[in-house]
């Protein structure tokens, strides 16, 4: 670090004729005097000099750490300065369908108990996707194993329905009565009010009808 020593000169003009008095304060490594002390008033005369004054010593590096403290003071709290582990918060606790919980709680445990949500519930995700796994390979064996109550067995503790899914095509015969407009193109008018009007609806939720054409229309 610099020493920067600070001093005070003190100049003044004809007291007859300007009377003007001037102080110079300068800062530098050297101590006074620091060079010709001489001072040209502003009327054109040379100032008298009468002295100077030593001020106190400080460094760079202490005007540096003042500057910066000063500066710091004036920004704002980062999301780490502003947080409090030991912070009581109130929140609900939702259970189901009866009258929530209000649980007060320092914010270090309510962090462990969500992390401990989000490990959970990557758990059961991926015990999940090894039972998917599980029923696949049980079903396509099925059919054709030796030991088929063994592979029961399996399902019924992993909970897992043994079923397939199978495509099918099927065809509906139908017959019924319509009441149509005489005035009407009479064959055009049978053929749109069957196709527009005529749906199949399953009767079963395991039966999911995916497309469906009403075609050969024709009048009995």
């Amino acid at each position: 670090m610099i020493d920067l020593i600070s001093s005070k000169y003190t100049f003044v003009c004809d007291p007859d004729e300007c009377d003007t008095m001037i102080e110079l304060t300068t800062s530098d490594g050297f101590g006074f005097p620091a060079g010709v002390t001489k001072l040209t008033c502003p009327c054109g005369r040379q100032m008298s000099y009468l002295g100077c004054t030593i001020l106190p010593t400080e460094t760079k590096g202490n005007q540096m750490l003042d500057n910066l403290e000063a500066s710091m003071a004036n920004l704002p709290l980062s999301d780490a300065e502003k947080y409090n582990p030991n912070l009581l918060v109130t929140y609900k606790v939702i259970n189901g369908y009866s009258d929530a919980e209000y649980v007060t709680d320092k914010v270090t445990s309510i962090e462990w108990d969500l992390h401990n949500s989000r490990q959970n519930s990557k758990t059961l995700i991926a015990m999940q996707n090894k039972v998917d796994l599980v029923k696949s390979i049980i079903t396509e064996a099925y059919a054709d194993s030796e030991d088929q109550e063994t592979l029961r067995d399996i399902a019924e503790t992993l909970e897992i329905e043994l079923t397939r899914t199978v495509e099918f095509t099927a065809t509906v015969e139908v017959t019924g009565s319509i009441e149509l407009d005489l005035l009407a193109d009479y064959g055009t008018d049978l053929e749109s009010e069957i196709t527009d009007n005529l749906y199949v609806e399953s009767q079963n939720g395991n039966i999911e009808i995916d497309e469906q054409y009403v075609t050969n229309v024709r009048e009995n």
